[in-house]
């Protein structure tokens, strides 16, 4: 009882309902240009035509579709077949009649028709069908069509998409849709002006339209750097003080992290060596740790305490990496210390330099 009352009420509610306006709906394809003075005199070209574009982001199949026109006021079409695909951002020229033999010949076209387009108005639609369209007389009748992909209604037509007719053409002008082609605001009025005729077919350059129906352009640029190798080295400390020492004393280990940056793919190897004390010379140690994913020169391990070199003597081989170093380079902690207590020596200060090596492998 009570789904009867429901399906009453609903099938009253539609019956008072307004039907809704036909709209014309923007579609990927579209119509890009018109000429309808092909061979008169004065005529840029000697047929008349229509350029399509593919406004969408992937091949369109045009098997089945036409082209079709009729005159301002007139219900009859005349079909035109289309054949073949329109790749993204492509054109389609589709060449017609022609009224002389004044003008230069259209660009080799994508499918041929011999219907005569009148310069003073008339009606253009793309159609994914073949069968001839019968609307025409009213606007909005053929944009209600649910085969009509597109309609250009010009000059004095009957039909046309939004509130107004496009512009009417002359022997020296096309129906040219903004940006290129891409505008799409299914007004007629809005969406074309009267321009110098352009055709262009499927070999043309591709179009990239914008999701605003603004035409896009791309072009690509090689971008390049040359990346110089890297090998350095810094220290935690720029000197190593020991400070107030007596004879027989051993003092504390003073550290010295030393951090090596390499871009080397196979590595480097991290040295040390010094010169000797002046004015006398005194035993000097060292100690290491290796960088995380280094390895320690053997003599190191365990924290042992090894003397360092005085050149021209081989340098101490601290450890090595088989790989680049971290982003913000390998940290070596390493600590100088003496081998033994200081001897008993005249007293002064005594100095000598410590040089860290590193070499890539």
């Amino acid at each position: 009882m009570h789904r009867t009352h429901l399906a009453l009420i609903a099938a009253l509610i539609a019956a008072l309902l307004p039907a809704a306006a036909a709209q014309g709906a923007s579609s990927e394809l579209v119509v890009s240009q018109v000429f309808a003075a092909g061979g008169n005199a004065g005529a840029a070209f000697t047929n008349d035509y229509v350029e399509l574009l593919n406004r969408g982001s992937s091949s369109i199949d045009l098997s089945g579709w036409s082209i079709q026109y009729a005159t301002a006021a007139s219900t009859s079409w005349s079909p035109t077949a289309l054949a073949g695909s329109i790749g993204a951002g492509r054109r389609y020229l589709v060449q017609l009649g022609s009224g002389g033999t004044a003008g230069a010949p259209l660009p080799a076209p994508d499918a041929t028709g011999t219907v005569n387009v009148a310069a003073g108005g008339g009606k253009i639609a793309l159609v994914q069908d073949s069968a001839a369209l019968t609307c025409g007389a009213s606007p909005g009748s053929c944009t209600a069509a649910p085969a009509v992909r597109d309609l250009i209604g010009y000059g004095s037509a009957g039909d046309f998409e939004g509130t107004g007719p496009a512009p009417s053409l002359t022997s020296t002008t096309a129906l040219v849709r903004a940006a290129d082609g891409c505008t799409d605001s299914d007004s007629n009025a809005a969406d074309f002006a009267a321009a110098a005729p352009a055709p262009r077919n499927s070999s043309a350059a591709s179009t990239s339209c914008g999701a605003d129906g603004t035409t896009a352009a791309a072009q690509a640029a090689n971008v390049a750097v040359d990346l110089q190798p890297v090998l350095s080295l810094t220290l935690e400390r720029p000197a190593i003080d020991f400070g107030a020492v007596v004879p027989g004393e051993a003092p504390a280990p003073v550290a010295e992290r030393v951090t090596v940056s390499s871009n080397g793919p196979t590595g480097y190897a991290l040295s040390v060596h010094r010169t000797a004390f002046t004015p006398r010379d005194l035993p000097l140690g060292i100690s290491a740790s290796a960088a995380s994913g280094a390895q320690l020169a053997p003599p190191l391990a365990g924290g042992a305490v090894v003397g360092v070199p005085i050149a021209p003597a081989p340098d101490l081989l601290l450890g090595t990496s088989t790989a680049t170093s971290a982003p913000g380079g390998d940290a070596w902690p390493t600590a100088f210390s003496f081998l033994s207590p200081l001897a008993a020596l005249p007293p002064g200060r005594y100095s000598a330099s410590v040089t860290y090596t590193v070499i890539g492998r």
